[in-house]
């Protein structure tokens, strides 16, 4: 619909899924053909950008690691005006709104405001990763449960994460947004017991033309992605449901790794980083 004079829209917040455009669900396909304005997320992809009426007002407020574009109040508040003007607004988000993707908060803000709020899921980026990587995040014998946690804080406050529950080695754990602080991650993970032979996968852009992954240990993940970081945002899954991936990677950032704990990585590093 278009905006109506002295009627308040609603407010749609819809997740967009890991990446690849055919993952969209067909409620939320619907809900952006039908929208007077998205407002939406750098991770987003063009094509289902592409899904809006040419109508429809186009507003990004991408977050990037380290830097928000748009504060999420300043979001909050862009939401509540755009309904208040009577359209029909989508919120797109990347994955899931209610995982790791502030949801919650723009809801609570609108409802407070008499704004009609519903939610329209998305795949998850975890759920995208297992299905393309061939890594079930629960597997019988190896897997009972899944932990989803974040590995970034903002302002640089600690990591104040369960490592205790953390460490159980029945329990798949997948850390969203933890390239910064894997090495810090992987240490606290081992000091509560779980074994440095763990096995990583890391995955950077899942579902999309321009994915990565690297497989590795818990005791390696660090330094490997010291060495060569895969572009953020990655997400990691954690436990041994990891030996059960599809191939994932050649094996050239363990060699380096290796190379690095021997004492001789320093040269190899810094002659690629001259080439």
């Amino acid at each position: 619909m278009s905006g109506q004079k002295g009627k308040t829209g609603d407010v749609h917040l819809v997740g967009a899924g890991p990446g690849d455009p055919e993952l969209l669900t067909l409620r939320a396909a619907r809900l952006i053909a039908g929208a007077d304005a998205v407002v939406h997320d750098r991770l987003v992809s063009a094509e289902v950008l592409a899904l809006a009426p040419p109508r429809a007002r186009m507003i990004p407020v991408g977050k990037a690691a380290g830097h928000h574009s748009v504060p999420q109040e300043r979001i909050n508040e862009i939401l509540a005006e755009l309904a208040l003007e009577g359209l029909d607004v989508v919120r797109l988000k990347g994955g899931d709104p209610f995982l790791f993707g502030r949801g919650s908060e723009e809801a609570a803000y609108l409802r407070a405001r008499g704004i009609a709020v519903d939610v329209c899921p998305g795949i998850t980026s975890a759920q995208g990763a297992a299905a393309e990587t061939g890594v079930p995040l629960t597997h019988r014998g190896l897997a009972t449960g899944v932990h989803y946690v974040t590995g970034h804080r903002q302002g640089g406050a600690p990591l104040d994460l369960d490592w205790q529950g953390l460490a159980d080695r029945m329990t798949t754990l997948v850390v969203y947004m933890g390239a910064a602080n894997i090495a810090e991650i992987a240490f606290h993970l081992m000091a509560a017991g779980r074994p440095g032979a763990t096995p990583v996968l890391a995955v950077s852009g899942a579902t999309t033309r321009a994915g990565r992954r690297h497989r590795s240990r818990l005791d390696r993940i660090g330094l490997e992605m010291r060495l060569d970081p895969l572009p953020s945002p990655v997400l990691f899954i954690i436990g041994e449901v990891v030996r059960l991936a599809e191939a994932a990677g050649d094996g050239a950032m363990a060699q380096l790794a290796d190379a690095a704990i021997a004492g001789a990585a320093a040269p190899a590093v810094a002659a690629r980083s001259e080439g």
